[in-house]
């Protein structure tokens, strides 16, 4: 398999070099729906990844263009997301051995920061989007249709595969009960669960394309299908948080009051129960059953152990909480406690940041444009990213997924600036 992944690199590569930013970001992007990320190029102790190759060279490839570097504006999300890399590398190197941490951090910023900042560049006008989501949108419905086939057959055409993993190996491939019946689709991504959320994610752009034609209501439905077919309760939580999302658009003013109700609603729980409302939110907000329990009880953990962690984390190592939640190893479901565990408070601070001022610029963006269609790109983001943020209640993103959120928040950063961009109204209804 290492001259597959070096011929789908090189071949990725080149596209990249030689299409137009919007084509070649969705190439980048289409590269990692499709190859799976444990699929690597073995060079000593690295392990390289397509995707990691296809975003360096797609990095370089924007930084020695003057045209994409003159069109580019610094933000707060910027901001934000740089302080954030400053705080996961040095955290890293603080805490672990050198070789172990240059090797790790290395490879991280190449699926974080450079996936970022590759999106952030690569976009610098609405049509330059919308021709990435095109392309985006087509890649995506073939694999809601493998999603639908591995479901029903309970054939995974991508697991012989992992066997080929440097980290993982054939000893171990997890088995995944049936639900109704159904086998829990996976795809070429390492687990079931971000292969639903990969759908989930991208649903708002797909369903923004309607502004362009209205095939985008059909290819709509494929992606949720696609979700669906992960049999997970994570990725069908965030499918219904993006419909509820994607319904307020047209009734802005209901949403304070909703998340008013909802802060109102948690407290009141937490009064009459005998459980932390957060407990009882869980249980009840899990349609396909699971692991609600394991969740909620992590958050405890995290409370209960706050003394340990909140400095720099653990170092890498086991924190031993799973004595605390019925398993062997712990298995951090949550991003955010995620956080807390690898880099410690400051970790939190710092994703917690980078999500804040992603909602404030899409805000200050919608109201500083009259372009009802960039009104409606923010919100489709807003939407996407409040189902990521709920979903990491109960999921914390590795493998493909951490590229594909960091290039969607790369996304909201270049939208974010295309009013400014713009010197005046006609010029801005053309962006």
């Amino acid at each position: 398999m290492q001259q597959l992944t070096l011929l789908v690199a090189v071949l990725s590569s080149t596209l990249v070099l030689v299409l137009p930013p919007a084509r070649a970001l969705a190439v980048y992007v289409i590269t990692l729906f499709w190859y799976p990320g444990y699929l690597a190029l073995s060079l000593g102790v690295i392990d390289l990844p397509v995707g990691r190759i296809v975003a360096a060279v797609l990095l370089l490839r924007c930084l020695l263009s003057v045209r994409i570097r003159t069109k580019f504006n610094w933000i707060s999300l910027d901001t934000w997301t740089a302080f954030s890399m400053v705080v996961y590398v040095g955290i890293v190197y603080v805490t672990r051995p050198t070789l172990d941490s240059l090797v790790n951090r290395g490879g991280f910023l190449m699926e974080t920061w450079f996936a970022y900042l590759a999106a952030r560049l690569a976009i610098s006008s609405r049509v330059e989007l919308v021709t990435t989501i095109k392309w985006i949108a087509i890649a995506l419905i073939p694999l809601a249709l493998l999603g639908v086939y591995e479901s029903y057959t309970h054939v995974k055409l991508f697991e012989p595969l992992v066997r080929f993993c440097p980290w993982i190996g054939e000893k171990h491939l997890k088995v995944y009960e049936l639900r109704w019946g159904l086998t829990r689709a996976i795809g070429p991504f390492s687990h079931c669960i971000l292969f639903g959320c990969c759908f989930a994610m991208f649903l708002p752009l797909v369903y923004y394309l309607r502004h362009e034609a209205r095939l985008a209501y059909f290819g709509s439905v494929l992606v949720v299908v696609g979700g669906l077919s992960s049999m997970s309760s994570g990725p069908w939580i965030m499918i219904i948080l993006v419909f509820i999302g994607l319904s307020l658009e047209h009734f802005k003013q209901l949403v304070k009051p909703i998340m008013l109700s909802i802060v109102m609603l948690c407290i009141f729980v937490g009064v009459i129960s005998n459980r932390p409302f957060y407990h009882v939110l869980i249980s009840y907000a899990n349609p396909l059953g699971g692991a609600g329990w394991h969740r909620a009880r992590m958050l405890d953990v995290a409370i209960m152990k706050f003394s340990e962690w909140w400095m720099v984390g653990y170092g890498g190592k086991d924190p031993d909480w799973g004595r605390y939640v019925g398993m062997g190893n712990t298995d951090i479901t949550n991003q955010f406690i995620l956080a807390g565990v690898n880099y410690g408070i400051l970790g939190v601070i710092a994703l917690c940041g980078v999500l804040i001022s992603a909602f404030r610029v899409l805000y200050t963006a919608s109201q500083r444009t009259r372009d009802y269609r960039l009104k409606s790109l923010y919100w489709a983001l807003g939407s996407g990213l409040f189902s990521v943020v709920i979903a990491w209640q109960s999921v914390s993103f590795f493998g493909q997924m951490r590229p594909l959120f960091y290039i969607v928040l790369g996304l909201v950063g270049a939208t974010a600036t295309f009013g400014m961009t713009c010197k005046n109204m006609e010029n801005r209804l053309a962006c």
